[in-house]
């Protein structure tokens, strides 16, 4: 079984919900991304999605550019991240790690190549934010060759017709887009996004993630209540920046265990 489905299998048995924060790799320095990998995990989180740094990042809005932008000029690239994952794995063999990013620096690699290096690091899942899946089908075969599961995304505008498509290709967990429009978008519906997520649960077993638009504890503890896994990215990026690297761990820490006890409260 593979880490992500045995990390929501125990949260089920456990009748808790998954915790997946994100940010950016090499943000706010390359040195700073493993410890605050670790202070993520012991602070609760379940899965870490780690954001690989791309020029053009067309799905995400000022704050995660402005990290990308950061992350890209202290020189972190795809390797020098799928490197930290390996380290990472030495320290923690139990978290899940997901890449997401843009198809371009996948390329760059090869398909092949980055799938047999994702393996040897321990990456666990990507996403891939514009690969729709009829155009990921090499990155499909080389990462179910290796155990990697391929994170999609369905957004509110998603007809039914294409969430039956994505849900027959997807592994590990689909992350629902919250909102219409890029990354650090607010004013959250949450009857909607409920109402979304029960025709989508027609048609997939797999755990579903909300993310965008979630803030703090209590509208994270709100979407816990129907989703199986709450994503916190441009709140957690901008604590990030503030933060700078001398004490980007301990605030990553302090900020995801404020989320992870508000999602926890009976």
């Amino acid at each position: 079984m593979s880490r992500i489905a045995a990390t929501f299998q125990r949260l089920r048995e456990s009748k808790r919900k998954a915790l997946i924060p994100f940010f950016t790799a090499g943000d706010p320095d390359r040195a700073s991304t493993v410890p605050v990998m670790r202070a993520l995990a012991q602070a609760g989180a379940d899965v870490i999605e780690l954001g690989v740094p791309f020029s053009d990042p067309m799905a995400d809005g000022p704050t995660i550019q402005r990290a990308s932008e950061r992350a890209l000029s202290k020189g972190t690239s795809l390797s020098s991240i799928l490197e930290d994952v390996r380290a990472f794995r030495a320290l923690d063999d139990s978290t899940p790690v997901v890449l997401m990013g843009y198809a371009n620096p996948i390329e760059a690699m090869g398909v092949a190549n980055f799938a047999e290096r994702a393996h040897a690091s321990g990456i666990d899942g990507v996403l891939v934010v514009d690969y729709p899946p009829e155009e990921a089908q090499d990155l499909l075969r080389a990462l179910e060759g290796r155990g990697i599961d391929i994170i999609f995304l369905v957004a509110p505008t998603t007809t039914e017709a294409r969430m039956r498509e994505i849900a027959n290709v997807a592994r590990g967990y689909i992350y629902y887009v919250s909102l219409a429009g890029v990354t650090g978008a607010r004013n959250l519906d949450l009857s909607a996004v409920e109402e979304k997520l029960a025709r989508l649960r027609r048609l997939t077993s797999l755990p579903i993630g909300v993310g965008f638009g979630i803030r703090d504890g209590a509208a994270a503890r709100s979407v816990a209540g129907f989703a199986d896994a709450v994503v916190i990215g441009s709140a957690l990026v901008e604590r990030l920046e503030a933060a700078g690297p001398d004490d980007a761990a301990r605030c990553a820490g302090e900020y995801i265990g404020s989320i992870r006890q508000a999602m926890d409260a009976k």
